[in-house]
């Protein structure tokens, strides 16, 4: 019954002029990975449906600091890992001391993927074989640092254990191509361009986590789901690989217009083959994800929306 709702209340999307002109600035990632591609598409969907209101998306670090960028108000709508939402939304791991209780949702966007990549003759099969290798954790401030951190915290590796780069997408590509490093972690919807791009030029293999891996590391974030990277993702890729995601959120702050969080809500989920076309993560970009998955309150304009489409709202995802 409610997917039947969710098919009824789709509609072509029909909005009112906003009250004043807004320009929102949307916090991404970076370019080798799906926030950007993903913050371009629906940027370009609110400059083309939303009357009164135009769309930039923006290049940074990612999650972490896409969540400073939305408590200062230097963002408008930003891209953030369920994980560091929660975290922020709850002062606490990265954001003790600095709570962001402002932190709303519009919705669960797509799940990211861990994704450990070495080269094929590599001898690193797990991430036990990681000690003593030369590893890039992800940027400064982004979701996979924290994922990856996490991950391995929970099976007993600390950053002591290897030596750690802390490099973006494309940066932890071209080194691993070039040899300058063992291995790389990558927390983005597969797949992405630049493990995409690796493998077009380089023999590659992703590292597997097994079930206790994937259980330990489930205890210490409950945010994390076992996922399965589905054969012929990428180049020289045989076989499934058994590994963990996490939901990407679509946070605003609580400050925003209810109209406009409304008007954003309602364009994300029903002109979703619009963003499909742009990156197929947003294949994942459903009503029923979106409430299974967001692990902080709405924002009142999206709650709006998803009590018009008959959505089970949980008592957490209320203000």
């Amino acid at each position: 019954m409610r997917a039947l709702k969710y098919a009824v209340a789709a509609s072509l999307l029909a909005t009112a002029p906003l009250a004043v002109a807004q320009q929102l600035s949307i916090a991404t990632g970076g370019t080798g990975g799906v926030y950007y591609p993903i913050g371009g598409g629906l940027a370009e969907m609110i400059n083309n449906h939303i009357e009164g209101a135009t769309a930039t998306a923006e290049v940074t670090g990612a999650s972490v600091e896409n969540m400073g960028l939305i408590m200062r108000g230097d963002a408008d709508l930003a891209l953030a890992l369920a994980d560091t939402v929660y975290q922020a939304y709850n002062g606490t791991g990265d954001f003790e001391g600095r709570q962001i209780e402002n932190t709303r949702a519009l919705a669960s966007v797509y799940p990211n993927a861990v994704q450990l990549v070495t080269l094929a003759d590599s001898d690193i099969q797990s991430l036990e074989d990681l000690r003593g290798k030369r590893v890039s954790v992800g940027a400064p401030g982004s979701g996979t640092e924290l994922n990856a951190r996490a991950l391995l915290e929970a099976n007993g590796i600390t950053y002591d254990d290897f030596r750690p780069q802390r490099l973006n997408f494309n940066e932890t590509a071209d080194a691993i191509r070039d040899g300058d490093i063992d291995a790389g972690f990558w927390s983005v919807g597969p797949p992405t361009s630049s493990i995409l791009n690796l493998a077009a030029t380089r023999s590659i293999r992703l590292v597997g986590f097994s079930e206790e891996e994937i259980e330990n590391a489930r205890e210490v974030e409950p945010t994390f789901a076992a996922y399965e990277l589905r054969a012929g993702m990428y180049d020289g890729m045989d076989e499934a690989v058994q590994t963990i995601s996490i939901p990407n959120v679509l946070v605003v702050n609580a400050d925003m217009d209810e109209e406009l969080a409304y008007q954003l809500t309602k364009l994300l989920f029903e002109n979703t083959d619009e963003l499909i076309a742009v990156h197929p993560a947003a294949n994942d970009t459903t009503v029923e994800f979106s409430i299974d998955s967001t692990p902080v309150p709405f924002h009142d304009g999206a709650l709006r929306y998803y009590e018009e489409v008959g959505a089970e709202v949980a008592d957490h995802q209320r203000p």
